[in-house]
């Protein structure tokens, strides 16, 4: 676990102030920050990497090999941020814990726990410790996507009124596909689980003892439309023994964005040092959740969350279909707007990817020798090429597409190389993928009447200039960043605070603890230009791999998966 050193230090009298809790828990660690409820400001902050990670070629309790495409973790990797990057926070920020208010939560999404009645994760039942299925599924888990094109086929065949919500398209990270992968692999697991709950439920579940279902996930990824969710015939139409699914293991409580789901548990605050009795926000998805720590809860401001993915949320005061967004849900990012979602479902993977398997070791050691990270080093390298100078186009497609095709059985693809393409023009080169694939949902919203008129970024990646340069000349849009390194983080925090009765409502309470840097990134008319040349190419290739004109991403993985079951 690493801490970081106090970001600012409280001026008020001691005692005078209050503060709440935010924790974010991402991909492959969890982080929680300790904010002044007055200001917004950040006194300290602590990181558990979990210690399983994420579990995607094998699962660990018994070293079995998991087939393609499947992504695990450990739910109680999660309690253990709540036991250990708490406390360490809280001693990082050297308040006293007593003037703790509220500790709020968000969470990756569509991150699914299969639970007993009492919230019991099937993991830890001794007898099914050996079953895949029993962990969690992470959101980049994408082996469901054959389930995926079935509920597709069957709602679009019966013009399901719900589908539009969705861009025309249901994900294989979502809530449903995943649940009848479930029950079709392993029909004992899913009789014997009670609850298919989101991860950002189940934390909240075990800080409060309650189990309330947030708003955001039920509507983005839990498929609930105007208090519906799809009907009994129509799961049943895709296998008679799901047609209750969302009854019996999806239907709960439904908590609003901001409300207390309830109170700190003296189990939850002898691990955390937290005052018992203090209130906990609902639960809430990592991307939606920053929202308001960026002060972008406006109409036509896009939040760009950019860690291992990207995911991309805006609010609008228009109800519209737009082509493979990840949903448009009422009140799912502040109420009384329409809150839009799209996505990115690789883009710090592919960076991570590429470093990790395709850079010589030579180019280590020159890292190091100039006290760089490789992707430091490597961007140094390429920075200063003209545009286009690499001969190099590529497709972010890596973990699949997420908006706005919506098939994760798409792959990966750079173009162009030659025997004197060298490491650093191909990592551009995936740079660039990323922003163009950006720029294909900004200009998807943007021709459905939901125009995106500011791009604001936080996450992980905005420290990389370079890269938030090359988005701003590829969308050719000016580029404003959070003010925070901790944004989801700092957003469930802004929503604890509200919780407690600190604000009214959410705006109010991003208002006074958000931070945005505005228009940090202009577009260079050049680059802008000589991108545009490049996205168009860019675009030939999404329509051709991605719309059906040559299939061979589809067979490939078809051949993968066959490969792996005879192996």
């Amino acid at each position: 676990m690493s801490t970081t050193a106090e970001q600012s230090r409280a001026d008020a009298p001691a005692g005078t102030e209050s503060y709440v809790i935010g924790i974010d828990y991402g991909t492959l660690s969890g982080r929680a920050v300790v904010v002044r409820v007055s200001d917004g400001a950040e006194l300290g902050s602590a990181v558990l990497d979990y210690p399983h990670a994420v579990m995607d070629t094998t699962l660990q309790a018994t070293g079995a090999k998991l087939p393609p495409e499947w992504a695990l973790q450990v739910p109680q990797d999660y309690v253990a941020v709540l036991k250990s990057a708490v406390p360490a926070a809280l001693a990082s920020a050297g308040i006293d814990p007593a003037r703790v208010i509220g500790i709020g939560t968000d969470f990756t999404a569509c991150t699914m726990v299969p639970v007993i009645t009492d919230g019991t994760p099937l993991n830890e039942l001794p007898e099914y410790a050996d079953r895949p299925h029993a962990y969690v599924k992470l959101w980049k888990h994408h082996s469901a996507q054959p389930q995926a094109d079935r509920i597709n086929d069957l709602a679009t065949s019966r013009d399901e009124s719900w589908l539009p919500r969705y861009g025309g398209l249901i994900s294989s990270e979502w809530e449903f596909a995943k649940g009848l992968q479930l029950l079709e692999e392993d029909p004992e697991l899913y009789e014997r689980m009670d609850h298919w709950v989101e991860a950002a439920d189940w934390i909240v579940w075990q800080l409060t003892g309650r189990y309330v279902r947030n708003a955001c996930t039920a509507g983005y990824k839990g498929i609930l439309q105007d208090g519906e969710y799809p009907s009994e015939e129509f799961l049943g139409a895709l296998n008679p023994a799901f047609s209750r699914f969302a009854l019996d293991k999806v239907t709960h409580e439904i908590g609003q964005l901001g409300a207390s789901a309830g109170t700190l548990t003296a189990e939850a605050a002898a691990w955390t040092g937290l005052p018992e009795g203090i209130h906990v926000s609902v639960g809430n998805v990592d991307a939606h959740v920053t929202a308001p720590a960026a002060r972008a809860v406006n109409p036509g401001q896009m939040v760009a969350i950019m860690g291992t993915s990207t995911c991309h949320v805006m609010n609008s005061d228009r109800l519209a279909e737009v082509p493979g967004m990840c949903g448009v849900v009422d009140g799912g990012i502040v109420s009384g707007l329409y809150g839009y979602e799209a996505g990115q479902s690789g883009v710090g993977d592919i960076f991570a990817w590429y470093v990790n398997n395709q850079v010589p070791e030579r180019y280590f050691a020159a890292a190091e020798a100039a006290g760089l990270s490789v992707h430091q080093y490597l961007t140094e390298l390429i920075k200063d090429q003209p545009v286009g100078g690499h001969g190099l186009i590529a497709l972010d497609w890596h973990s699949g597409n997420r908006s706005v095709l919506v098939d994760h059985e798409l792959s990966g693809l750079v173009l162009g190389t030659t025997l004197t393409t060298r490491p650093e023009e191909v990592y551009r080169a995936l740079l660039e993928a990323t922003a163009f694939g950006a720029r294909t949902i900004v200009e998807t919203f943007n021709a459905s009447g939901v125009p995106v008129t500011e791009f604001i970024v936080a996450g992980g990646l905005l420290k990389n200039a370079f890269l938030m340069q090359t988005y701003s000349d590829i969308l050719r849009m000016p580029i404003s960043t959070i003010d925070s390194e901790q944004g989801p983080a700092l957003g469930s925090a802004i929503h604890a605070a509200v919780a407690a009765g600190a604000y009214p409502d959410v705006r109010a309470a991003g208002e006074a603890m958000g931070k945005l840097n505005q228009n940090v990134y202009t577009p260079d008319a050049e680059s802008a230009t000589a991108y545009d040349q490049l996205f168009a190419e860019y675009s030939l290739l999404h329509d051709y791999f991605g719309r059906g004109a040559n299939d061979v991403m589809h067979r490939l993985k078809g051949l993968k998966r066959d490969a792996g079951a005879a192996a």
